[in-house]
């Protein structure tokens, strides 16, 4: 058999590399809920803290309400970064739910995203449960704030509106949902995306009603490197909500939630629409460059994986090709001796035989 090839010796390399960095490779975050109490994953995996608890047979969650001043925090137990892997890598995520809000104007529901070491289980009945934890580590907070009440003192300037709060119960941006037609406490079910585009450094949020497709460009959009304010701490994502001073509840239906890490030859600047002319609408333009780079980011992971195939062929060509093969012992050629004999043959000429006659 002859032996193997430099180029075997080459494949089964990168095949050992390959799965070496297959199997310890850190695993991505992810989750999708529909069904709370019945998941099996749901009490390991998942907090309540508050008033928060599984209602509805377990088809949902309610963190506040009915009763004035209640507060309760739904929160994923595994911790995410927005920066990981070696060489390090920034991270986007993405989420996903549907909610509801009673009428009135309680304190609001507000999808955030805390550091470790933030008191979780720590609440009180104003500004989505946030105010006692943010004030002590406010630098360290971010939300998307869903609101029914006016307060000037944090920039509310109505009671139906979306902000973005970043190291404090401040919005640095705000929109009234009013402007798309919506109502936030009307107990409708609402639909909502949140996306944290590490690349172009820009949260983006889109709402709509439950039933409808996701919206093409966002309701609100704000530039935002959570890299540099988490840097590769560990932080986790929760809903967190409160009543005030009224009886509002507010109820999650469904959740998911999931992380990506991007290149950095996929990194660009974030691009302020506010720089823009209206008609130029600056969001369809981000929606098609990132549909692009989602386009070529699959040819080259299929591109990999087609090569990979490749290697994963040859290799085992090599192996099987240059094996010959071996007859059974009762099928081997032996020498075989031959006996030889002297034979006399002789020859009557026709003639002479029919001069005897």
């Amino acid at each position: 058999m002859a032996s193997p090839s430099l180029f075997t010796y080459l494949t089964a390399f990168s095949l050992i590399v390959f799965f070496f960095r297959t199997f310890t490779a850190v695993p991505i975050p992810s989750f999708s809920l529909n069904s709370f109490g019945k998941d099996p994953s749901f009490a390991s995996d998942f907090a309540l803290y508050g008033y928060a608890k599984v209602v509805n047979g377990g088809s949902s969650v309610q963190l506040s309400g009915p009763a004035s001043a209640s507060a309760g925090r739904f929160v994923y137990k595994k911790p995410v970064r927005v920066v990981e892997g070696n060489p390090r890598m920034a991270v986007s995520f993405s989420s996903y739910f549907s909610f509801s809000m009673s009428p009135g104007n309680g304190g609001g529901l507000a999808f955030a995203v805390f550091p470790s070491g933030f008191p979780l289980d720590v609440l009180n009945g104003s500004s989505s449960g946030l105010s006692h934890g943010v004030k002590e580590r406010g630098n360290r907070v971010f939300a998307v704030e869903f609101d029914t009440s006016r307060d000037a003192y944090h920039g509310n300037s109505n009671g139906n509106h979306v902000g973005v709060n970043v190291a404090d119960l401040v919005s640095v941006r705000v929109s009234n949902v009013s402007s798309i037609n919506l109502a936030l406490n009307n107990g409708d079910r609402l639909n909502c995306w949140i996306d944290y585009e590490a690349g172009s450094k820009r949260v983006e949020v889109r709402l709509s009603k439950f039933g409808d497709i996701r919206p093409v460009s966002p309701f609100i959009s704000h530039p935002i490197d959570l890299s540099e304010m988490w840097n590769e701490d560990e932080v986790f994502v929760a809903f967190s909500s409160s009543s005030g001073n009224s009886s509002q509840t507010c109820v999650v239906y469904s959740w998911s939630f999931n992380t990506r890490p991007v290149p950095h030859w996929m990194h660009s600047q974030p691009l302020d629409p506010n720089t823009l002319k209206e008609d130029m609408r600056p969001q369809t333009v981000h929606e098609k460059r990132t549909c692009l780079l989602r386009v070529l980011a699959a040819l080259i992971f299929g591109t990999g994986c087609g090569a990979l195939g490749s290697f994963i062929a040859l290799f085992f060509c090599t192996i099987f090709g240059n094996r010959r093969p071996v007859a059974a012992e009762e099928f081997v050629m032996r020498p075989v001796e031959f006996e030889y004999k002297k034979v006399n043959v002789i020859v009557v000429d026709k003639s002479i035989k029919d001069g005897e006659k």
